[in-house]
């Protein structure tokens, strides 16, 4: 897809990464931190270079942000003290939360699925896979272009 993440290595230098996870719940912290890893070996397969983890402690997940204020904050500090070019989340994004996130910190934001997509985007070698794969992230795009052509949307009566 054009407007999706390239992260091939070869076709620019490598994004600078910050992988950034929510623990919530007993023994959360643990499986996060592995999932954070995991996070962190698919971002290598696309080509990123992470840069840095952050790993908020939540009860519930901030329904604007998924993290807190104070730790977007701090995500915001982090991305611009190491020079980063990407947001890794661990969980799924809302469209929301995501377009709120690019807002606050300044830097583009992806979810695991959405890395997970662009691997596979790029990994599709038949016709028919690169198809599949296109659909698949078109469909996980769809909700998350509220707002673009709003004006073209209206149908005028009269």
């Amino acid at each position: 897809m054009t407007d999706r993440t390239d992260l091939t290595p070869g076709n620019n230098p490598a994004e600078k990464a910050l992988l950034v996870g929510v623990a919530s719940g007993p023994r959360a912290r643990l499986e996060t931190e592995t999932s954070v890893e995991e996070l962190g070996a698919l971002a290598r397969t696309a080509g990123a270079q992470v840069v840095g983890t952050i790993v908020q402690e939540r009860k519930r997940k901030d329904p604007a942000t998924l993290i807190g204020r104070g730790k977007v904050e701090e995500v915001a500090r982090t991305a611009e003290a190491k020079r980063v070019d990407l947001l890794l989340f661990d969980d799924e994004l809302s469209p929301a939360q995501q377009r709120n996130l690019e807002r606050a910190v300044g830097r583009k934001t992806l979810d695991r699925t959405q890395l997970i997509l662009d691997i596979f985007a790029r990994r599709a070698r038949s016709r028919e896979g690169r198809l599949q794969v296109e659909l698949a992230q078109l469909d996980y795009l769809l909700p998350r272009l509220t707002g673009r052509g709003a004006l073209m949307s209206r149908l005028g009566g009269g």
